[in-house]
């Protein structure tokens, strides 16, 4: 198989076309179509650390949650030269999918961590631009906020904030990861037990606590691991390319 018969393989299955409002380039930012794919590592940032393990563990391509190419074009100088550098002296080709892998129902972050806690079903929830990118459902037994960051993964290392101002014992739930601490909105019209996230801004605390809300941030990096484990997941089983993740904690 050929680098470029893997990523548009990976932009297929997730979609990537439905998403043209998307402030990332999504899809290949930096590649090498007619290299032969021996290896794939995935990681959730573009950064030195992962472009670097990437090469060094002989990938062909890094898949991430977080490139390289935002919004408007941007001159490649300065850090942003070095990290593109990086990869094309590596040989590695890199692919960004950013909101196809948050919204997707079975690879994505929101859907993958509904599935790590149980949720056997679950419905769409919260809305960009149109679309919805996170995920609502019941638990499949109730359960305490400390009892759910434990099954994500979730905890002071990674960043954690909790705002506990609703029930003790969560049964229904909305997950939006990253940084949608403003879509808490969403869990308040809908009436759910608490909201799932990975950071939340300062101002969002009076809006919970005034209405009796429960909110789990568990970081913004942590919140994001899903999606790209998965992929990683998929490529190893379904495509069958040996595959790595690259854990570049980032703590908030």
């Amino acid at each position: 198989m050929f680098v470029k018969e893997y990523t548009a393989e990976i932009e297929r299955r997730l979609a990537v076309s439905s998403f043209p409002f998307d402030i990332s380039l999504n899809g290949v930012q930096i590649g090498a179509p007619d290299k032969e794919l021996r290896k794939a590592a995935f990681a959730v940032d573009a950064s030195f650390d992962t472009i670097d393990a990437a090469v060094r563990e002989g990938a062909d391509v890094l898949v991430v949650h977080h490139g390289l190419f935002w919004g408007s074009p941007i001159a490649i100088t300065d850090n942003h030269y070095r990290r593109v550098k990086r990869a094309i002296d590596g040989g590695l080709t890199l692919l960004a999918v950013h909101l196809p892998l948050d919204a997707h129902p079975l690879y994505g972050n929101n859907a993958q961590m509904a599935m790590t806690l149980g949720m056997t079903s679950f419905d769409p929830f919260g809305e960009y631009k149109g679309v919805s990118v996170g995920y609502k459902g019941h638990l499949p037994f109730p359960m305490t906020i400390p009892e759910i960051a434990r099954l994500l993964g979730f905890s002071s290392d990674t960043g954690m904030q909790v705002l506990k101002f609703g029930k003790d014992m969560i049964d229904t739930v909305g997950i939006i990861s990253g940084a949608a601490g403003d879509d808490v909105e969403y869990a308040i019209k809908d009436d759910l037990d608490l909201f799932i996230t990975g950071v939340v801004p300062h101002e969002v605390f009076h809006t919970v606590k005034e209405n009796g809300m429960n909110l789990l941030a568990g970081g913004h990096y942590r919140s994001e691991v899903f999606g790209v484990k998965a992929l990683m997941r998929m490529t190893e089983k379904e495509i069958g390319v040996p595959s790595f993740f690259i854990d570049a904690e980032t703590g908030l």
